[in-house]
């Protein structure tokens, strides 16, 4: 039995047991009532009977005794005893000898016997003892009260039903969303990272589990994504320049050379070196940017000030390149600008793509869109450059790609695949669109901060 089974009986049994002493309450309260009730009643008639029999009524009256004025009880009747001072019995009317046990010789008594009901009072006159009574059968008691004792237990049953019912009924309703987001998880694989939960489908904290699972299977994809991509083109990459400089310096050593010979080569080496160590940073950056660790830490930013933080970068880089910033489409309230992500990680992605735009524009200049819709943030970066071949798109975001029509501009192919991956740990989108000849657009969306 699994845990949830179990939870479940818990809950049944408490609700039985609380629906029960429910159900027991209320028979005990009725009956009580109507127990206290009754002997009110009796006690009145009672009464009435000892205040005839004690103003001079006669032994041979005491069988016609009749309360006249007030209604007769169910198979009402009234007795009286006389006794002396040892207890034992002289005479008595109406009475049952085997009830003598019961009464209270020196007071009044309340007791029951079979379905009939007593009242009983001792009283003394003239020196003489008597026990005044009178006797009925409770009729609400036995006919009434069991036939609501019948009914608490029918409604006892039936609510047991209805509750075991209902309990069934939300154990399905509630399990089905789970058992449907299983089998789609159970589905998702190392071949297939890019597949998604469908958030619309559930409500809820399990829309809110859908989500985070969602932005679980975006890192996991990232950073297999970026395993993958170092595996396979970190033996290639690197392997070239290693082969060059091996192959210059054997080449240097093969015999005596001279002293330019050698600066020759070791000028060579040394650019060899550079330009392995700028491709190493490169791929150990982009490797980086596949894991988030404990210590990178997400904090609410504004997207607006990571863009000019960007900016500031870009320029620092080349003075040459230009950029146009457009705000036009900005919220009035700020805080739909704001983005829970890493601005160090950000300002990198967003420096890359608006220093590509300027590089392979011929007027160095990249143009910067700005907005927020009702629970994003998008970024439009734009140049009229060189632009992309159509046929070589899907191949843009492989580590170290470079379109064909890039020879002669300076680049490593890792600035594009970097964002992209940066982007996506942040839950957002990162999708381009060029034409040759015209310029390239890459549209950056990222979801607004959301404040619980």
């Amino acid at each position: 039995m699994n845990n949830y089974n179990r939870k479940l009986i818990y809950l049944i049994a408490i609700l039985v047991i609380y629906v029960s002493c429910f159900v027991g309450f209320i028979f005990y309260s009725i009956t009580n009532f109507a127990f206290t009730d009754f002997y009110k009643r009796l006690d009145l008639r009672r009464n009435i009977a000892a205040e005839k029999f004690l103003n001079g009524k006669s032994a041979s009256q005491t069988d016609q005794w009749s309360l006249d004025f007030i209604e007769n009880l169910n198979n009402q009747h009234e007795f009286f005893v006389e006794f002396d001072k040892n207890g034992e019995i002289l005479r008595s009317q109406g009475f049952h000898s085997e009830l003598w046990e019961k009464i209270n010789k020196t007071g009044t008594s309340n007791f029951k016997a079979g379905h009939q009901f007593y009242s009983t009072k001792y009283f003394s006159k003239n020196n003489k003892n008597y026990i005044i009574g009178a006797s009925a059968e409770n009729y609400f008691y036995t006919h009434h009260l069991a036939y609501l004792r019948n009914l608490l237990i029918i409604s006892l049953i039936l609510g047991i039903l209805f509750i075991s019912l209902v309990s069934v009924f939300m154990k399905r309703s509630f399990l089905k969303p789970i058992l449907t987001m299983m089998k789609e998880v159970q589905q998702i694989g190392s071949e297939n990272l890019d597949k998604r939960l469908d958030e619309e489908k559930y409500k809820g904290e399990l829309h809110d589990l859908a989500f985070t699972f969602n932005n679980m299977l975006t890192r996991l994809e990232t950073s297999f994504e970026t395993q993958k991509n170092f595996i396979s083109n970190a033996s290639h990459e690197l392997n070239t320049p290693l082969t060059s400089i091996i192959g210059q310096a054997d080449l240097a050593l093969s015999k005596e050379r001279t002293i330019e010979e050698y600066q020759r080569t070791l000028c060579k080496i040394i650019e060899s070196a550079e330009h392995l160590e700028k491709k190493t940073k490169a791929l150990l950056l982009l490797a980086r940017t596949g894991f988030v660790s404990n210590s990178t830490t997400f904090n609410p930013v504004r997207i607006d000030q990571i863009v000019m933080d960007a900016e500031l970068t870009v320029k620092a880089i080349n003075d040459k390149f230009k950029i146009t910033t457009d705000f036009s489409l900005l919220p009035d309230d700020s805080m739909r600008l704001k983005v829970n992500g890493n601005a160090v990680l950000l300002q990198l992605a967003l420096s890359n793509i608006i220093s590509n735009a300027c590089k392979y524009s011929s007027n160095r200049t990249a143009y910067i869109a700005l907005g927020a819709l009702d629970n994003k943030v998008f970024i439009l970066i734009k140049d009229k450059g060189i632009g992309i071949p159509s046929k070589e798109l899907e191949y843009i975001y492989d580590p170290y790609f470079r379109a064909s029509n890039t020879s002669g501009i300076d680049g490593y192919g890792i600035g594009l695949p970097l964002a992209r991956n940066i982007i996506k740990l942040h839950g957002g989108t990162l999708k381009v669109n060029s034409v040759v000849g015209e310029g390239t657009t890459v549209e950056i969306e990222l979801p607004t901060y959301i404040r619980f």
